[in-house]
């Protein structure tokens, strides 16, 4: 299964990125050996994901994320607080 997934940096900022392993992708950012651009912006929080049937699909929505404003991300991540993270309600702890 494919992700895609936008962190809440500690900055504020968010970072959009794509995975198979969404579990695993976080446990890497939050401890430095994700991404170049959170490694200085910890702690990182997982604020918004949705999966993707394929890996070209997932990069398509990433790059779509991507060119969204500020605005536009933070109604993503409000429609998306309206509704339950399964990973969350698992018991899963997604603020790293």
């Amino acid at each position: 299964m494919n992700f895609v997934y936008m962190l809440q940096c500690s900055d504020g900022s968010f970072y959009t990125g794509w995975t198979t392993n969404l579990q695993n992708r976080l446990h890497m950012h939050s401890t430095g050996k994700g991404a170049k651009y959170t490694r200085s912006r910890l702690p990182v929080k997982l604020v918004y994901w949705e999966t993707a049937e394929n890996r070209s699909e997932a990069l398509r929505r990433e790059a779509q994320i991507k060119r969204l404003t500020r605005t536009q991300k933070e109604q993503l991540v409000k429609k998306q607080k309206r509704l339950a993270l399964p990973l969350e309600s698992a018991g899963k702890n997604m603020v790293y």
